[in-house]
């Protein structure tokens, strides 16, 4: 019997010690508390011991989380409507606040999305949609088309330094509950739906406006090409009408020349032969030609050389 009641002690005795062993994994750490009330420092990797049935432990993250906020619609400095989604990533940096706070990560989660969401609406309240998007390193396109909107310019910032401020106002309001704010960045900017189709409707118009301004430069292009072919046709045309004209001037002068000197050799026997054409052209086919004894062709027979040898 008293081997019994010692080999019952041995097995308590080695279940409260089990029972008082725990292992804190790379990557966690760990509180243990007693009733609820957190006792002695934050474990890290390794192995650990408690009171048992007295003491609990409670692991956390060691390792960077992620939060992940829910689209919001937000109106912008100048009153435009849009849709803003935004991401940050966090880590437990003092556990023992941690779980005297928030004690566990959805209750972070919780938190987190009061802070960063307040914060972030209202930067983007009060910031303009352009330097929302653009960085700055943005440089406007030498000889683009771009549409700028008129807009003060005080108070100016781009889109690295509202992030920045983001992060620094929310991160202000995150070590009261144990956790390290690391990063704060917009996964996606958008128009709400509404106005999203009147956005697709001017950028359609301004690309029409460009489609037809290069037609028009290129209408404006082919009417000095065909003004030119144009010119160039006329100036060969003429030029070849003045070489055609000296051409044939040359010719006929030529051809005067051999009349001249051939008149100029037999000058009655050219006349007879003048006259004999003509009459030839004049009575051609079956016409009939009546003429009287006195009419120039008779007066010429009856007064020529030839005629009367």
């Amino acid at each position: 019997m008293n081997r019994f009641v010692m080999l019952i002690i041995v097995l308590l005795l080695a279940a409260s010690v089990a029972g008082g062993l725990f292992v804190v994994d790379e990557g966690q750490q760990a509180i243990v508390t007693r009733f609820g009330k957190p006792v002695g420092e934050v474990r890290y990797a390794g192995l650990g011991f408690k009171i048992p049935f007295i003491e609990q432990v409670h692991r956390f993250e060691k390792r960077i989380l992620k939060w992940d906020g829910d689209p919001n619609q937000i109106t912008t400095k100048e009153k435009k409507f849009i849709w803003v989604d935004t991401t940050a990533r966090w880590r437990i940096k003092d556990p023992l606040k941690f779980y005297m706070t928030v004690a566990s990560i959805s209750g972070a989660q919780s938190r987190l999305d009061d802070i960063i969401d307040s914060v972030v609406r209202d930067a983007i309240s009060g910031n303009y949609l352009v330097d929302l998007v653009r960085g700055a390193t943005y440089k406007a396109p030498v000889g683009g088309y771009i549409v700028e909107e008129v807009l003060e310019s005080a108070g100016r910032r781009n889109r690295e330094q509202i992030l920045s401020d983001i992060l620094e106002k929310a991160s202000a309001s995150t070590p009261e509950y144990g956790i390290e704010l690391i990063d704060v960045q917009v996964k996606r900017l958008n128009y709400i739906d509404k106005v999203l189709e009147k956005v697709y409707e001017r950028m359609i118009s301004e690309r029409n406006k460009v489609a037809a301004e290069y037609r028009s430069e290129g209408e404006g292009t082919k009417a000095e090409i065909l003004g030119q072919m144009e010119k160039e046709l006329r100036r060969i045309r003429s030029e070849a009408f003045k070489t055609a004209t000296e051409i044939k001037g040359k010719a006929d002068a030529s051809a005067a020349s051999i009349y001249a000197d051939a008149y100029n050799r037999d000058a009655e026997f050219y006349t007879f032969f003048k006259t004999l054409e003509s009459i030839e052209k004049t009575a051609t086919g079956n016409s009939k030609m009546v003429i009287s004894t006195d009419s120039e062709f008779f007066r010429y027979f009856k007064d020529s050389k030839l005629a009367n040898p």
